[in-house]
């Protein structure tokens, strides 16, 4: 198993400025000002935090739940092969 990676480099929609930042470990960021023009970033609609939105790696959490067998993609139920 990998270890989760903390820095994420967010992409202002707006200007093009990136900076690369420290994700939190355990929480989602859901508003994120630009560095370049002030643009106060949220999450796309489907996407929990901005980095998983503008960054180039998603979020401590999705991380852990991509990596985990609860991900609904690797539930037991889901797999069944009477389907």
């Amino acid at each position: 198993m990998s270890e989760i990676t903390l820095q994420s480099t967010i992409t202002c929609p707006v200007c093009g400025h990136s900076e690369i930042e420290t994700m939190p470990v355990d929480s989602c960021l859901y508003f994120y000002e630009c560095q370049g023009c002030g643009a106060l970033l949220s999450p796309k609609s489907g996407d929990c935090c901005v980095f998983c939105s503008y960054g180039t790696v998603p979020c401590p959490p999705k991380q852990k739940i991509a990596r985990s067998s609860e991900h609904p993609c690797c539930k037991a139920e889901n797999n069944r092969a009477d389907s």
